[in-house]
């Protein structure tokens, strides 16, 4: 019988061991990667008591691969437009505590006597905390529906974010060695240029071709397509000089924007599940008794720095965010620990060769210490804060719980000269970023040309389709221009706001006649005008002139434009058609008060079959339903005497804090299938009640707008003030603006009347 290679075995001990360790910790209710951790200390070289695996190529082999899924998980639940909601909160404290925890790690181990790249690891891995223990913690103390759970997450993902873009940076200093200002610019201009060229082709591609192949799809493929994107994107991040983790990441995040994303999260867990439990099997082979009774009072010391030093930074960001002084202290208090990516951090150290080995499993047992001590820490917040409330000053006291305390970022609806720059210089940025990735392609397609072409033709062929291919990025680059009347206002306000705007529209000129310049030279070289007899000097400025040329044609060139507008206009597609199958859109005016939430009816649900007009929904929740999905069909805006199933995929309307307290009583699943999807055909609409109109000083119930035009009142707007699901008893009053959700033909009735 032909013996099984050492790998099967090796797994068969991993995944036993593994699954029995995790069902001891689940029973004593710590998180399981702790249980991966202590399997795989008790199978690794330096237990003796137990059976060790042979293999430990193929094991850490895997363990890369559960490296990269964790990463492409991680980037599924990525995105960058929740970022951008909360980034002004998040991103201050995330900042304040990666720079204090980085200044703290090198100076801690510089008084430890360590080398100088370990001081700078050190910094990295205790600057970033773990988001698999927080959200465990969450999940079992149910906390969820408190109000800092949202700023954690959120800042969790800023952390997730930061520590890839920490790992490019000690990438390169492990690779130089050194702290070269210049390698290090270069390093990050490099990975802004890769990051913009990968996220925008990512989100015009990936989606279009899920769309093409939607009818087609089905579990399996999703899964196999899925998966080959990811290490596709990891291959692409190794050539580029990138880690393989980055590359996974980049993939996740751009998936994530897809209307597939939940079904891809949902098939590919699994996997992520199985490899992430041979990566942390793997790190806690790395654990070494010896190490960890010799460097005992380093681990007791760096333990006790961290469960100091980092819920102290988190609060002192969330105070300078403006988050009140007891939201600060409770969501600060949870980020006590390390995790996974300090792992990866270290597994990346010792890759390159840059940090010892007796850092690893210090780490380790840091990350293992915290982590139990985590639920405790959390669970101190709030007697803490009464604490220091009892001990300060009460004007400190009121002083750090205003609301108007800290950083507050504003962003207004008028258009300022410095806006108005800082919007040019970004799209210069992102076209030019384009431009170039598309012209090392052309350069690169060009070569075939070149080689099989006779010259002088050669050179002209390649010219001609480079330029063509790239001139609706230069056209866009160059001569697009959008707010055409607020620019002329601003041109009008003084001669200096004329002079620097004109000053702007040349500079783009001038870049791209650079651009097609650096083309034209790149093919009609030296050689290529010598063959027609066209001397050194000269050619220069023969290239010069068709390049101007060129440019000025690009001005009046209409198919270019044309072309763009379509290239653009499918990327935003793409980019906002998870958003675009929701019933209808908020307006921006009204987003800071009202959201829309689909949920997923439990079949243990207190609402199964209920009527909407039986539930609490607006009594208790202040919130509405506006549409429920029941297998293949859509009920929108579904009357009061609507029953509701299980598994119904009902859409709420309502304040994001109410959402949130909902829906652990309805209980959200992903039982998404992979299918058409259909916009709805209802949308909101306003409409501002006239002195003479005939609704003045009739309540809502009265007012007939269900029964008549199958309107849903979501929000009245009255003194500047929003009133979100207002009571039927309401009275309207003159110059109320009412927001409604109604279908088109029914909202125009409504409007006119």
């Amino acid at each position: 019988m032909e013996s099984l290679p050492a790998l099967f075995s090796d797994l068969a001990l991993i995944l036993v061991t593994a699954g029995i360790t995790t069902v001891i910790f689940k029973w004593l209710k710590q998180p399981v990667v702790l249980g991966y951790i202590i399997a795989g200390f008790l199978i690794g070289p330096n237990f003796e008591w137990f059976p060790v695996i042979s293999d430990h190529t193929s094991v850490e082999t895997w363990s890369e691969i559960g490296m990269v899924f964790m990463l492409f998980g991680i980037g599924l639940e990525f995105s960058f437009k929740k970022l951008k909601k909360v980034g002004g909160t998040v991103g201050i404290t995330a900042i304040t505590e990666l720079i204090t925890m980085c200044v703290v790690g090198f100076l801690l181990g510089k008084l430890l006597g360590w080398s100088k790249m370990d001081c700078i690891f050190l910094g990295a891995m205790l600057s970033i905390s773990s988001t698999t223990i927080i959200a465990k913690a969450f999940d079992d103390m149910k906390l969820h529906r408190e109000k800092f759970s949202g700023n954690v997450i959120g800042e969790l993902v800023v952390e997730d974010l930061e520590a890839v873009l920490l790992m490019v940076i000690l990438s390169t200093l492990a690779v130089s060695k050194s702290f070269d200002g210049a390698q290090l610019l270069y390093s990050m201009l490099k990975l802004a240029f890769f990051l913009v060229v990968w996220f925008l082709g990512g989100i015009f591609l990936v989606p279009t071709i899920l769309r093409w192949s939607r009818k087609f799809m089905s579990e399996e493929t999703l899964t196999v397509f899925s998966v080959g994107l990811c290490f596709m994107m990891v291959v692409l991040a190794n050539l580029a000089g990138f880690s393989s983790a980055l590359g996974a990441f980049i993939m996740g995040s751009i998936l994530a924007e897809t209307l597939e994303a939940e079904m891809i999260h949902k098939l590919t867990t699994p996997i992520k599940n199985l490899f992430g439990a041979i990566f942390f099997v793997s790190v806690g082979m790395m654990v070494d008794p010896q190490i960890l009774v010799q460097y005992w009072w380093q681990i007791l010391i760096i333990t006790i720095i961290l469960l100091i030093f980092k819920p102290l930074s988190n609060v002192v960001g969330r105070v300078l965010a403006g988050l009140g002084l007891k939201q600060a202290m409770q969501g600060g208090f949870c980020f006590c620990q390390i995790g996974e990516f300090s792992f990866i951090i270290a597994t990346l150290g010792l890759n390159y060769g840059v940090i010892d080995e007796f850092l690893y499993p210090i780490i380790v047992s840091v990350s293992i210490i915290t982590t139990f001590l985590t639920p405790y820490s959390i669970k101190a917040a709030v007697p803490c804060y009464n604490w220091v409330s009892r001990r300060f000053p009460k004007n400190w006291i009121e002083r750090l719980e205003s609301k108007d305390t800290g950083i507050r970022v504003k962003s207004g609806q008028q258009v300022t000269m410095g806006s108005f720059i800082v919007r040019q210089l970004k799209n210069l940025v992102i076209y030019l970023a384009i431009i170039i990735a598309v012209m090392l392609i052309c350069f690169f397609l060009s070569s075939f040309v070149i080689r099989y072409v006779p010259s002088p033709w050669n050179a002209a062929i390649a010219v001609a389709f480079s330029l063509i291919l790239m001139s609706p990025f230069l056209w866009a680059m160059g001569f697009k221009h959008t707010l055409a009347k607020t620019t002329r206002k601003l041109m009008d306000k003084s001669r200096f706001n004329k002079t620097v705007i004109l000053s702007v529209f040349i500079l783009r000129f001038i870049v791209v006649l650079f651009v097609s310049y650096s083309v034209l030279r790149h093919f009609f070289t030296a050689d290529f005008w010598a063959v027609l007899k066209v001397n050194a000097p000269l050619f220069k400025w023969i290239n010069f002139g068709f390049a101007l040329v060129y440019t000025i044609l690009l001005r009046v060139l209409s198919p270019a434009m044309k072309f763009y507008k379509r290239i653009e206009a499918r990327f935003m597609d793409n980019l906002n058609k998870r958003q675009q199958v929701q019933v209808f859109s908020i307006p921006e005016i009204l987003q800071e008060n009202c959201h829309l939430q689909k949920m997923t009816l439990s079949p243990d649900s207190p609402y199964v079959g209920k009527r909407i007009k039986e539930t609490d929904f607006r009594d208790n929740y202040n919130v509405s339903v506006v549409s429920v999905e029941r297998g293949h069909q859509v009920i929108e805006l579904p009357r009061p005497d609507f029953q509701l199933f299980p598994y119904d995929k009902i859409t709420f309307v309502g304040h994001e804090d109410h959402l949130r307290l909902l829906v652990g009583r309805v209980e959200l699943f992903d039982f998404q299938l992979i299918n058409d999807y259909t916009d709805g055909d209802v949308e909101m609409y306003k409409v501002e009640v006239k002195p003479e109109s005939e609704f003045v000083g009739i309540t809502l119930m009265e007012s007939g707008l269900s029964d008549k035009f199958e309107a849903m009142v979501i929000a009245i707007e009255r003194d500047g003030q929003f009133i979100l699901n207002p009571s039927a008893k309401i009275k309207f009053q003159s110059q109320d603006i009412v927001w409604f959700v109604a279908q088109k033909s029914k909202a125009e009735l409504l409007i006119n009347s």
